[in-house]
């Protein structure tokens, strides 16, 4: 009888381990919104007081945490205007105020987050995003596009199957109604990298990458390693003070393939790879630069380095969507060699002074030279 109840324990486990595993190889690949993460289905009146939500799950699909604000765009009270590029609904987080929700994923793999987020009052504001015990503290402050349309990603690597997303106000201004709007929430899963066959650069025509929204897009903000250490770019490390923008061909010009790289912060924008060398053997670096066909004008240069080799590439933009093709040889020092593209100047758009822009940069390639 015991050896019966023990073989029945051990069939029970094995089920169960066999159909987590099932569930988590059948969980479906995740690239669009979260439930109701465009926030267009609206709390009930009744959980309504004037826009602050009331009760911790008011907002359908969502759990809030403090003042949380549901928000209409367009002119506000108090002579505020929220633009909302993507609907007609957002959701305004005040002082130490969160939205919460719980996201089943593949445990070991990457997921990228994309989302709209601006600032709506003159403080300094701060978004902290988390997820699976991970988190960076977004500075909103700067607004890349005069519109409101900023977009940012933000990158975790899944430890449980069931993951808490969080975006949190960590901020306390004098007007509680102040804080992070955010306007739309996506989530993608990260394909794993491979190596195109000759090129040394993984992931480099940019292919992989986040969320872009289908209707509307001004770019998707990268952030620096310095607020997000796992890479919403995979392969890239953004290594540098202002984010890179990740632009798709549906809304930009791209010069090869579905997306692309715009430098948008000068100097202070810069991409890196490290890529396996072999020491003292010789190598060419190519690459695309050009404009996104987005009014962004003026006299453009890209920086590229490897090893001991640096590169200036000169680009005249008119803003209307064209590249050029730059290489050069490097003789590599060791084992690992860095490659890293920034912009040497910075950049606007043509009448809107407001909006950053910069060169884009496609179609990185290192490949062996041989004698």
């Amino acid at each position: 009888m015991a050896f019966l109840f023990k073989s029945t324990i051990s069939l029970c486990i094995l089920f169960l381990s066999y159909s987590y595993s099932q569930a988590s190889a059948n969980s479906p690949f995740l690239d669009g919104f979260l439930p109701n993460g465009n926030f267009e289905q609206a709390p009930y009146p009744s959980n309504l007081q004037k826009t602050a939500i009331i009760g911790k799950y008011s907002l359908p699909k969502w759990e809030i945490s403090g003042l949380a604000e549901y928000i209409s765009g367009g002119p506000q009270p108090g002579g505020f205007y929220f633009a909302v590029p993507r609907g007609t609904h957002a959701v305004r987080l005040g002082n130490e105020a969160s939205v919460a929700q719980v996201v089943n994923v593949k445990v070991g793999s990457t997921y990228s987050l994309t989302f709209s987020a601006t600032r709506t009052c003159a403080q300094d504001e701060v978004l902290r995003v988390s997820a699976d015990g991970r988190s960076g503290d977004l500075p909103i402050q700067t607004l890349y596009s005069s519109d409101g349309g900023d977009s940012y990603a933000f990158a975790f690597k899944a430890n449980y199957s069931r993951v808490k997303v969080v975006f949190h106000n960590p901020g306390v201004q004098e007007d509680p109604a102040c804080g992070p709007l955010l306007d739309a929430i996506a989530i993608k899963e990260m394909l794993p990298l491979k190596y195109a066959k000759g090129n040394l650069v993984k992931n480099g025509g940019f292919e992989i990458g986040p969320h872009v929204f289908k209707n509307y897009s001004t770019g998707v903000l990268l952030l620096p390693k310095l607020h997000d250490v796992i890479s919403p770019l995979p392969g890239w490390i953004i290594e540098s003070l202002k984010p890179a923008k990740y632009i798709d061909s549906k809304h930009f010009h791209v010069p090869e393939g579905l997306a692309a790289i715009e430098l948008i912060g000068g100097r202070e924008t810069a991409i890196a790879q490290i890529i396996r060398t072999i020491s003292n053997k010789l190598y060419k670096l190519s690459f695309t630069i050009g404009d996104a066909k987005n009014n962004c004008h003026g006299s453009m240069m890209v920086e590229a380095f490897a090893g001991n080799e640096t590169l200036k590439v000169k680009y005249e933009s008119t803003g209307k969507g064209g590249f050029k093709v730059a290489s050069f040889k490097f003789q590599a020092n060791s084992d690992r060699t860095r490659i890293t593209f920034f912009s040497a100047f910075y950049h606007t758009k043509v009448n809107d002074y407001g909006n950053f822009c910069g060169p884009v940069v496609d179609d990185v390639k290192v490949l062996p030279v041989s004698h």
